[in-house]
């Protein structure tokens, strides 16, 4: 952007804000109005031929032996004599008085008899067919004997003539029994005890989609047309009546056939012209939508044939163009709506970004927006029971959280990508002459390190080119003296700057240790150092930075948490990594408001700060974390320096790896349920210090969200492989949302990774399996810190401790193993089940697919340590 561009934008930010925002808004109206483009289909003008007709209102069904009043039956077909003097029924036993008042109502009636393997049924049946066209013959005026009795197997061809036979000699109108076209031509013998053909028609179910290309525009239209010639032709002495055609509005995508209104309008307009020119005599399925269908076999789609809805409505005009979505224009204007006000104020807060970073900000609030009108008005386009509407409840509140985590996500990607300048950027100073260098004191926490790891960190604190320092090693609760000891008697040849303590028992973990170091303290000290037994710092480190704390307001410096050894060991190497992207991009995003993570590494804190506070806090195992949370709320000033002035080493195996963050994890919930009020009342904490703080972690209870949505995937999907009866396959407006999230979550965490993290894509690449393969570790913590008041503080081992057979190497991941197996059994059944015939089914088992990545992920990490050995750079 040019800098006259940029100068005018400064001038009037709540005119390009509001400018910004109604720009989006009409794009997102334009999206609608494109996905609701109005279709063209032929125009019909009269009567249809017939319907297929099922008179159960919305919340009946023959299940629960519900049935419809006379009233009921009376106003379905008087509606339906407006647009038709044709109906045909498939049972006698039900609703019996529909005979009568459709004679009242002048319709004629293709009247049928339910036969299946009940062969005393079928007794009952026939005796009333033929009882009813007895008594009704003028408005009885064709015949069925069964529906797709042979095409469901129920009974063998000789049953069925038997059948037609005796009735054909009872009744005076013609008869006929009702089967797809293929049934017609395998059982020729069939057309000899019939007075005409009757064949169903559905290339819906052939998986041909409506439209297609230019060289062949309507291929449903033609096959369906196809299948009635070569019947035709096949038998040129019998009328034809195509007994059922039609195309469901909604449900499950069968191939390359799609349920939606505009389609069914296409399709059925289509055949209605087409079959008028041919005089086909025909019956479309069906009037109304049956919601008791679904629970037939056919799905959710079963419920959707109808021309009607289930409160008797016309789905679609007859003549005109047809949308798809006929309130489309209501729900394109409430998600405007609902978005404008958070993207003008967006825009005006941020006005230091970027244009484009403000444009993308707007469109993701606006596409969430647009998510939450669609997700909650589009279940209103079924019919749910009880049961879905139960999933909705719970699984709503689960989208609104997705879109959470993708908003907070996205803040933070447009921040770090589009923003002119960090705010708050702190650099490494000038060192002070010795005279005025403040005094730290270094506190060394360890436990069980191993010796020679230690000295190493001591000769590099003993290397500081600075001059008023102490260093405090307080080993805390070691048992083995052979661990100890070595470093006790180092510190003594170190000198009188460096101070030996061992600790046992003591408790309280690692804050334990630093409080009591803290009152070990030499009294003139002013800054408190922490840092790792396993780290070597820069001799600068504290001449460079300690002219910070010359600002009284300013209570801890904070350098980032680096790594040594890593080049030549896989695993050292992917960790290093994914632990960078933290402290390049999260740690200067939460910077620009004051809200950095303290951690308990290359940290430094002003003593009369964390004294005047209360000192390390002992009730949790991340007492760094919630030690900085806690200076923020006194009101001072945390300073981010992005200098490596010290590294340690990467956990040694994947025991480790995890480990650390599972303890992470559960301390952050601990300071969340602990410090709660203090992140959502208003008090010291800044509206920007109290969103990082109570979002930062989102990222975390995705994870959670996960595993406890792979949990609910892996009994759905048990349930759909063994029991299809019940369970159905997930509606796409549980997919798609879901879907979109991983796909955004990845985009954000490689560019954001590729434009902040010095490394190549292999090592990015890495690092991202790396950062997958800890997701069930953190859901774990994420969980248990939620329902658990304390855990054990596991020291993050820097030294292997797993070896042995390649079994071993999987022995950290057991439950990762299990979750990938058990995901990876379920595709293989939903392929075997489904295959590729629904949509619903490729999208279930692509989101199976991606559920699997992080345990898969962990899988190959246990793997790679485990072959990494011990090799160090």
């Amino acid at each position: 952007m040019s800098a006259t561009a940029a100068n005018h934008n400064s001038r009037y930010p709540l005119l390009t804000a509001i400018v910004l925002a109604l720009i989006v808004a009409a794009m997102n109206i334009g999206l609608w109005w494109w996905g609701n483009y109005p279709r063209g289909p032929e125009d019909w003008h009269g009567k249809v031929g017939g319907y297929a007709l099922s008179v159960f209102q919305r919340y009946q069904s023959p299940f629960k032996l519900d049935y419809p009043s006379d009233e009921e039956i009376a106003a379905d077909l008087k509606l339906l004599h407006r647009y038709t003097d044709h109906i045909r029924t498939y049972t006698m036993q039900q609703n019996p008085q529909l005979y009568r008042l459709a004679q009242k109502e002048g319709l004629k009636v293709m009247a049928g008899a339910e036969i299946d393997k009940r062969l005393d049924n079928n007794e009952r049946e026939l005796d009333l067919l033929i009882a009813k066209a007895r008594a009704y013959p003028d408005t009885v005026t064709r015949v069925i004997v069964g529906n797709e009795v042979l095409f469901r197997n129920d009974l063998a061809p000789e049953q069925m003539m038997a059948y037609l036979d005796r009735v054909r000699a009872a009744v005076h109108q013609p008869v006929s029994i009702a089967e797809p076209d293929y049934i017609w031509l395998k059982y020729p013998e069939l057309a000899e005890h019939v007075d005409f053909i009757t064949i169903h028609l559905f290339p819906f179910w052939n998986g041909v989609p409506v439209s297609g290309p230019s060289g062949n525009p309507h291929p449903a239209l033609d096959q369906a047309l196809g299948a009635y010639q070569q019947i035709r032709q096949r038998y040129p002495d019998k009328p034809v009546v195509v007994g059922e055609i039609g195309w469901p509005s909604n449900g499950d995508r069968h191939e390359y056939a799609d349920p939606s209104v505009s389609n069914e309008a296409i399709f059925i307009r289509d055949w209605m012209n087409a079959a008028k020119t041919a005089h086909i005599d025909y019956y479309l399925l069906e009037a109304f939508d049956q919601p008791w269908k679904e629970n037939l076999g056919e799905g959710r789609t079963g419920a959707y044939w109808g021309m009607f809805n289930a409160d008797r409505q016309l789905k679609f005009p007859l003549t005109g163009p047809v949308v798809e979505d006929t309130s489309w224009p209501w729900k394109a204007i409430a998600a405007s709506l609902l978005a404008l006000l958070p993207m003008i104020f967006f825009a005006r807060r941020f006005s230091r970004f970027k244009l484009m970073g403000r444009f993308f900000f707007a469109a993701l609030i606006q596409l969430a927006c647009g998510l939450i009108v669609w997700s909650a008005t589009l279940p209103f386009n079924f019919y749910l029971s009880w049961v879905d509407w139960t999933m909705l409840t719970l699984l709503f509140p689960a989208q609104i959280a997705i879109l959470a985590i993708l908003l907070i996500n996205g803040f933070e990607f447009t921040e770090v990508l589009w923003r002119r300048d960090w705010i708050r950027h702190a650099g490494m100073l000038t060192p002070d002459p010795p005279e005025k260098q403040p005094f730290v004191s270094i506190h060394l926490a360890c436990y069980n390190e191993p010796p020679e790891m230690v000295i190493v960190t001591l000769d590099s604190l003993a290397a500081l080119d600075y001059a008023n320092f102490e260093v405090l090693v307080i080993d805390n609760n070691t048992k083995d003296p052979a661990v100890w000891q070595p470093v006790q008697e180092y510190c003594e040849k170190l000198g009188k700057r460096f101070r030996f303590f061992h600790l046992a028992p003591w408790p309280g973990f690692k804050a334990g240790a630093l409080n009591f170091g803290l009152k070990e303290t030499d009294p003139q000290a002013d800054v408190v150092a922490v840092i790792d037994a396993d780290y070597e710092v820069r001799a600068d480190w504290l001449a460079t930075l300690t002219g910070h704390f010359h600002d009284p307001k300013v209570a801890v410096v904070q350098c980032p948490q680096a790594h040594r050894e890593f080049e030549h060991n896989r695993f050292r190497r992917m960790t290093a990594w994914e632990y960078d992207g933290f402290f390049r991009i999260g740690m200067h995003h939460r910077n620009e408001r004051n809200a950095i993570i303290q951690h308990g590494t290359m940290t430094m804190v002003r003593r009369s700060a964390l004294e005047g506070t209360g000192g390390w806090s002992e009730w949790t195992i991340c007492e760094d974390a919630e030690l900085g949370l806690r200076l923020m709320h006194a009101g001072y000033e945390l300073v981010y320096v992005d200098e490596l002035m010290g590294k340690g080493l990467t956990p040694a195996d994947f025991k480790a790896y995890k480990s650390q963050r599972y303890r992470w994890a559960f301390g952050a919930m601990q300071i969340l349920k602990g410090r709660w009020r203090w992140m959502t009342q208003k008090g010291p904490l800044s509206a920007g210090q109290r969103f990082h703080f109570l979002t930062g972690w989102f990222s975390w209870f995705a994870d959670a969200l996960h595993l406890i949505f792979t949990l609910m995937a892996l009994f759905w999907t048990a349930g759909m492989v063994a029991f299809p009866q019940y369970f159905s396959l997930p509606m796409q407006l549980f997919l798609i949302p879901v879907i979109g999230f991983f796909f955004a979550k990845a985009i954000f965490g490689i560019v954001l990774y590729r434009a902040r993290v010095p490394c190549g894509w292999y090592d990015t690449l890495m690092a991202s399996l790396a950062s997958m393969g800890l997701s069930h570790a953190i859901a774990r913590g994420i969980l248990h810190g939620l329902t658990r008041e304390k855990t054990s503080f596991v020291v993050t081992a820097k030294s292997r401790r797993l070896g042995g057979s390649n079994f071993a190497a999987f022995a950290p991941v057991r439950e990762e193993l299990l979750m990938a197996v058990a995901l990876m059994l379920c595709i293989v059944g939903m392929a075997l089940g489904y295959g590729t015939r629904y949509i619903e089914g490729t999208l279930w088992m692509f989101i199976l697919a991606a559920q699997s990545i992080p345990y898969v992920s962990a899988v190959i990490g246990a793997w790679i340590a485990h072959k990494s050995g011990d090799k160090a750079g």
